[in-house]
């Protein structure tokens, strides 16, 4: 990667985000969802769970059960997944397939960093679709990165969408970033920070921006509608873990040495490394 001029390589970073699961009530109409707003296709389904991509890289996971109760937006658990297209054409194409679906959308943001949707599915769960700017812009004159909300300028992005028209979640395309709910940002940061090893890029009043390897973040956490919240219950929808494809085995190892150290219990399954932040949020950590 070449910081001056070029797009972010998420492969390259030593941590990135993988799969998202999620606990949902009515699997059919929220996998419905994904499928027609995000173009994500259906990878593998049963009656109680489907797992949705793009080619056979798996993206989300929806586990359903009906007897959960609604999520409630001041619980700690998901503010938004956020889907990252690889070009800004591609963001225009996507733009252009919500306008003549006439999906509604809750907003639209520049962030300097990069140029973001947001919305939501049938059952709450926070969605952003983004495209990033060129590391480049990102930066400062001190350096450091720069991140803010503005409006976005839709007609001047509209203009990168000309050629092929939208087909779906793009081949390239990923999670580029998970924001989370949190009771409290120092704590969020003790955890995602001392113990997962990720550098604190920016912060908001309130809000903490997680990065690895010079990434504008690859997780995030802000208690803007969870201040002080407890554990997240179980039987809720929402949330249920985020999967962290990590560079080696010697990283994983060294960040459960950080957790054993701070009194944090590391479950070891086939799937990979589960260690829970201070509000019962699973994070997967895996080669």
């Amino acid at each position: 990667m070449t910081i001056a001029t070029d797009f972010f390589d998420m492969s390259a970073a030593p941590m990135r985000v993988g799969t998202v699961r999620l606990k949902v009530r009515d699997l059919d109409s929220v996998s419905a969802y994904y499928q027609k707003v995000l173009g994500l296709g259906e990878i593998a389904k049963t009656d109680r769970e489907a797992t949705l991509g793009t080619g056979r890289t798996p993206l989300l996971v929806l586990k359903a059960d009906p007897a959960l109760a609604p999520g409630d937006r001041r619980q700690a658990g998901l503010f938004h997944t956020a889907f990252l297209m690889p070009t800004r054409a591609d963001l225009a194409h996507w733009v252009g397939h919500i306008a003549e679906s006439g999906i509604r959308i809750q907003g639209a943001s520049d962030h300097i960093v990069s140029e973001a949707f947001y919305l939501a599915d049938p059952e709450g769960n926070g969605i952003e679709v983004y495209a990033d700017r060129p590391v480049a812009q990102w930066r400062g004159r001190d350096g450091k990165i720069q991140m803010t909300t503005e409006p976005l300028d839709i007609q001047d992005l509209l203009t990168a969408g000309s050629g092929a028209p939208w087909s779906g979640f793009p081949q390239a395309g990923s999670i580029g970033h998970v924001h989370l709910q949190v009771g409290d940002t120092a704590a969020a940061d003790r955890f995602y920070r001392d113990v997962l090893g990720f550098d604190i890029a920016a912060d908001y009043p309130g809000a903490s921006f997680y990065g690895s390897g010079g990434y504008h973040h690859q997780l995030a956490g802000n208690a803007w509608n969870s201040r002080g919240a407890a554990q997240r219950p179980a039987g809720m929808t929402g949330l249920d873990s985020v999967e962290l494809i990590v560079r080696d085995a010697a990283t994983i190892d060294a960040i459960v040495a950080r957790a054993e150290s701070a009194g944090l219990e590391a479950t070891k399954a086939p799937e990979g490394t589960t260690l829970r932040d201070p509000w019962g949020i699973a994070i997967t950590l895996r080669t």
